[in-house]
């Protein structure tokens, strides 16, 4: 056989194994982390950001150093323009990849810092709540989107939800959260009603909400798009960027401001720290007129 023969049989041999062990790290990534108990989500995301760096250098990613992770992320930084929430997600995902799959303890992962941006979410008023579930025609759209207002659910967790998680001897409701962590919150008596008649139309099984198509749950895009929709009718879209998150958000916000301790709320919305669900204490106005009321009294006394 001629050397030229050989090379490109090496180079053939070579280039076969390469996906099988790529497909090999991936594999192992995403076991470890289901062993962490990242949700799917989290999952994907991470399994992108390893993908973006791999294709950027065009080898395996544990063919990639150090300095050509430190020269991705300015790549990303100040040629992409990559936006904070992007630039995150790439972090944590090839970090995670290279400090617990490789098991590699770079000091590149405490030089880089993705950006902390803090931004307070949209939050709309009871009567905004009640004229937007107003305006939402289709059944199915309606209920799902009461249920997410009502018990402050995420919007995965309310088209997931199923005939069998619905106790009402209980008056509470069995969630499957991020990480696949269960927890139940209360069944408002009102929404219980609306949730019978609503079932009493169709009977659905084992899904509350599925497509009338494909019996499974109903997509996250038609929601959003009945939402939007409802939002530009009542005109309350002119003056908020709300989105269906936006009731979860709202949800806590009212409780909050009817007097349930802080405490309560983060076990409800199923938040890991009291941190995450403190930013409600900064949207709620009835805080904001305690706050001015007790500033007025102090300054009332001060004379100069």
């Amino acid at each position: 056989m001629s050397k030229k023969k050989e090379k490109k049989k090496t180079a053939s041999s070579s280039s076969s194994q390469k996906p099988v062990k790529v497909r090999k790290l991936r594999q192992r990534m995403i076991e470890d982390m289901q062993l962490r108990g990242y949700s799917e989500g989290t999952q994907t995301h991470y399994i992108n950001g390893v993908r973006s760096l791999a294709c950027y250098y065009k080898r395996p990613p544990d063919r990639i150093n150090q300095e050509e992770v430190r020269a991705f992320f300015l790549h990303l930084k100040n040629k992409e323009k990559c936006s904070p929430s992007t630039l995150v997600l790439r972090y944590y995902g090839i970090r995670f990849f290279y400090q617990m799959t490789l098991d590699q303890k770079w000091r590149i992962f405490d030089i880089v810092k993705p950006p902390k941006r803090q931004s307070l979410p949209v939050v709309l008023s009871e009567e905004e709540v009640r004229r937007i579930l107003c305006k939402i025609r289709i059944p199915v759209y309606r209920m799902c989107m009461t249920m997410i207002y009502s018990c402050g659910l995420r919007l995965k967790e309310a088209v997931q939800l199923q005939v069998k998680d619905i106790d009402s001897s209980r008056m509470m409701v069995r969630i499957k959260g991020k990480g696949d962590k269960l927890r139940d919150v209360p069944l408002p008596r009102r929404t219980l009603n609306l949730l019978r008649k609503y079932w009493r139309l169709d009977r659905p099984a084992p899904y509350l909400f599925p497509s009338p198509k494909t019996g499974k749950p109903i997509s996250h895009k038609s929601l959003e798009s009945a939402f939007k929709d409802a939002l530009e009718q009542t005109g309350i879209g002119r003056k908020k960027e709300a989105t269906v998150h936006t009731l979860r958000h709202s949800y806590a916000t009212h409780l909050m401001e009817n007097g349930v301790n802080l405490r309560i709320i983060q076990g409800v919305l199923g938040h890991q720290t009291p941190r995450t669900t403190a930013i409600y204490t900064h949207l709620s106005h009835k805080t904001e007129q305690i706050l001015n009321q007790a500033l007025n009294h102090l300054m009332g006394n001060l004379q100069l």
